[in-house]
Formats: structure tokens, sequence, C-alpha cells
């Protein structure tokens, strides 16, 4: 029997395929890697208004969005800042 996925279980698949990203643009460890976003993200709340920073979470995990956001931001991220561009 098929279920919908948790949010939990989306949260952490976005997630790793954001480190498997790093590690496979960068060359660093997998536990770098996770330690590299879990660092990023918490910079990122705690530089962002208040009701953006609350709403990080969602946007990570892409519940919330339109689909085409989160298809325009991973391309930017892939073609941008992790490709060494701005």
């Amino acid at each position: 029997m098929l279920r919908a996925r948790t949010r939990q279980e989306s949260d952490r698949g976005i997630m790793k395929e954001l480190i498997n990203t790093i590690v496979q643009k960068t060359g660093i460890s997998q536990e770098d890697a996770q330690k590299t976003v879990q660092v990023m993200v918490g910079f990122l709340k705690t530089k962002m208004p208040a009701p953006f920073a609350a709403q990080l979470d969602s946007f990570l995990s892409g519940s919330g969005l339109p689909p085409q956001t989160g298809d325009f931001m991973k391309s930017k991220v892939e073609g941008g800042v992790l490709a060494g561009k701005s």
C-alpha cells in the first residue's frame, strides 16, 4: 500500500540531495557536507527577517511553494553557487 511521504521524510530527501550535490561538486566528505548544510541553514536563519527565517525549513523542504520555485532555485544552486558562478 502506498502512503504519502511525511514532511520529515521529504525534508530528509531534499537535504540529502543537497548534501550529495555538495559532495559531488566539492569533493568533501559526506559528514563535512552535512555539517556545512547545517551551519549554512543556521546562519541564514540568523540573518533573515524573522518571518522569512520561520519559513526557511518549509522553503528547503519545497512545501508550500509552487513547483516552479523549487526548480528555479535548484537551477540557480546547481548552475551558480556550487558551480563557482554568482
